[in-house]
């Protein structure tokens, strides 16, 4: 699979055709990895972007002004308008393994990794068990798995996270799916983390409508 299958199958339409490209899709009115609708979302490149939208509004959407607009045109006016990085990879940093897939719901999984269902990555201490950092995997289609990293903050700084989301790509690469990672333009830590386990800045960007 590739990054291409993944957009077009998740916006609808890849690669973009124009410097904004604003297309329908059914997946905005459907509930996504998490079970809440997603209704404006998209990608861009320094070539042009792609916003996938739900059918019936891509009209209006096109001829908006400003994409602080976009959350009230598709009936989500409670929403915000978000801007992030967007990385992808096919080779991870050969970086040592730092933790263990359980199921989200083990015995000891921190509560923020019980959405992602599924299997989650943990790293504890191995002497005194306590949870270190995890990684969750948005699993948005069968092409593009998102992943999700927090650790610890008195762990923080140690070259963790790093392992551990280099480690989850190779697991979504050895499922046939393609490991995405996204973060804040000012998240300088998360970007850091994003870069040393292989995810490099493409000056990709996403962007959309603001979760609840």
């Amino acid at each position: 699979m590739s990054i291409t299958d993944h957009l077009r199958h998740w916006l609808g339409a890849w690669p973009p055709q124009e410097k904004l490209q604003v297309t329908g899709s059914d997946r905005r009115t459907e509930p996504g990895w998490d079970g809440r609708v997603h209704p404006a979302l998209g990608v861009g490149t320094p070539d042009g972007a792609v916003l996938s939208v739900p059918p019936e509004h891509v009209a209006r959407v096109a001829a908006a002004t400003s994409p602080r607009q976009v959350p009230a045109l598709v009936g989500y006016a409670e929403r915000g308008w978000f801007e992030g990085v967007f990385r992808w990879t096919t080779s991870p940093a050969p970086l040592e393994d730092a933790g263990q897939w359980v199921p989200a719901t083990a015995p000891g999984v921190p509560e923020w990794l019980w959405p992602f269902g599924g299997e989650v990555l943990v790293a504890v201490d191995q002497e005194t068990g306590e949870h270190l950092a995890g990684v969750g995997i948005k699993r948005h289609d069968p092409y593009g798995h998102e992943l999700a990293v927090v650790t610890e903050r008195g762990v923080r700084g140690r070259g963790l996270a790093r392992r551990l989301v280099a480690q989850a790509a190779r697991r979504v690469l050895d499922g046939g799916a393609v490991p995405t990672y996204m973060h804040a333009v000012t998240n300088t830590a998360s970007a850091a983390v994003a870069q040393a386990a292989g995810f490099p800045d493409r000056s990709w960007t996403a962007f959309g409508v603001a979760e609840s």
